[in-house]
């Protein structure tokens, strides 16, 4: 079995997965170093991780509520802040992630671990400042009377999800902007118009038509939808949108990590 495709595929993910294992410490490091850097001298520190979320909240609030008015079922602010929130986590991670091998040329260079690190320690960073801004989460759920569930027993797996599917895209990303350094200004505009493709302020499901199929092929969808759903609803997620979203994270990390990973030998001619 070795000597077949899928066994050369499985001891390449063994190995991959070792070697993660190994270097852990310095991918802790890495964070830490990567924590202090970003708040480095400045006044409000972890504040910036509360205050883009909670200023969005207000901006779509008075859009959502005042200009356009929209039925979701539920207080509007809190709908858009669970919604803010995964999807900051996932912006900011990629946004990170596209310029970590080239902000650490000097270590990708000269010095041999496993290149991942880098995209893993910048979505690590990030999910430090979502667990700092979910903090607001649970005031808004005490201040609009949303008890807390059974199914909050849920999150881990649907964060897990997430983060799959924005460490196999980050992996893409960060070896993409490598090579063709306009990659991170291109996505950029990419994540800008994938926002308000997603259900992120408003609910994409009404979305009719063509366009509305063409939204449902969105896998963040069924990832925001199930912070909803298990948060502020007390129901379990969709199970065949959120068993899709689920397949394409656990695709998009295999694919992504396999590409990397053999891409990696290339990495120090491109810097």
């Amino acid at each position: 079995m070795r000597d077949t495709p899928f066994g050369r595929l499985v001891l390449s993910a063994r190995e991959m997965v070792r070697e993660q294992v190994e270097f852990r410490e310095l991918l802790l490091q890495m964070t830490r170093r990567d924590l202090l850097l970003r708040y480095k001298q400045t006044v409000m520190g972890f504040g910036w991780a509360i205050f883009m979320p909670v200023l969005n909240m207000v901006v779509f609030s008075v859009i959502f509520t005042r200009v356009a008015p929209i039925d979701t079922g539920i207080p509007y602010p809190i709908y858009a802040y669970c919604g803010l929130l995964p999807w900051s986590f996932f912006a900011q991670s990629l946004k990170f992630s596209a310029v970590s091998l080239t902000s650490n040329s000097n270590l990708v260079a000269k010095v041999y671990f496993p290149r991942e690190i880098f995209p893993f320690s910048a979505i690590l960073v990030s999910f430090v400042d979502f667990a700092v801004a979910s903090s607001v989460l649970g005031l808004l759920m005490i201040y609009y009377q949303v008890p807390v569930a059974p199914t909050i027993v849920f999150l881990p797996v649907v964060i897990l999800v997430q983060v799959a599917f924005t460490a196999g895209l980050s992996l893409l990303l960060a070896m993409a902007n490598l090579f063709y350094r306009d990659v991170k200004y291109l996505f950029e505009i990419v994540l800008s118009v994938w926002m308000f493709a997603t259900s992120v302020v408003y609910p994409v499901d009404r979305v009719g038509g063509r366009l509305g199929a063409i939204l449902a092929l969105n896998p963040m969808s069924p990832i925001i939808d199930a912070y909803r759903a298990i948060l502020l609803r007390g129901e379990l997620p969709d199970p065949v949108p959120f068993a899709a979203a689920t397949a394409i994270a656990v695709s998009t990390l295999a694919f992504g990590w396999v590409a990397f990973h053999r891409a990696e030998f290339e990495f120090a001619e491109s810097l």
